[in-house]
């Protein structure tokens, strides 16, 4: 199982509106770089609009950023696009034998765990910002700005 690929498509239609910011970013133009249906990234864009990321006018195709790169975290994209829920990150299954000592207690042995390895993620995530992805892109030498 991974994380719903919803982040990684969050990040790059952000990334691309802020390279691409003197062109028009509709649906349609993201779609092709990110090479999947306008309806997929119309409804990314939805999500990131609703946390307040990207602006989007009834009417008018594109959109853009709604916050300087520098103020957009990786964990805010997480967030908006609804990756995981809070504290949720890793499954722990359910139904196991009561009447097995393992089974009655591995819950509460992983648990915190687990707890403790999606805040050491969030923490990374909380500390890059798209600014810093958008400069990683521009690293690579394809993009003169």
């Amino acid at each position: 199982m991974s994380i719903s690929s919803r982040f990684s498509v969050g990040i790059h239609i952000l990334t691309l509106m802020e390279i691409n910011k003197d062109g028009v970013n509709s649906s349609e133009f993201i779609a092709r770089s990110v090479n999947t249906n306008p309806a997929v990234i119309r409804k990314i864009i939805g999500m990131l609009k609703k946390a307040g990321l990207v602006k989007v006018q009834p009417g008018i195709a594109g959109a853009e950023l709604a916050k300087n790169l520098s103020e957009i975290t990786l964990l805010d994209v997480y967030k908006a696009v609804n990756v995981v829920k809070d504290n949720e990150l890793f499954s722990i299954h359910e139904n196991v034998n009561p009447d097995c000592a393992v089974g009655r207690n591995i819950q509460g042995a992983i648990e915190p765990l687990f707890f403790s390895a999606q805040l050491a993620m969030e923490k990374v995530l909380e500390n890059v910002t798209i600014e810093d992805v958008v400069k990683g892109v521009i690293e690579k030498g394809e993009i003169k700005r």
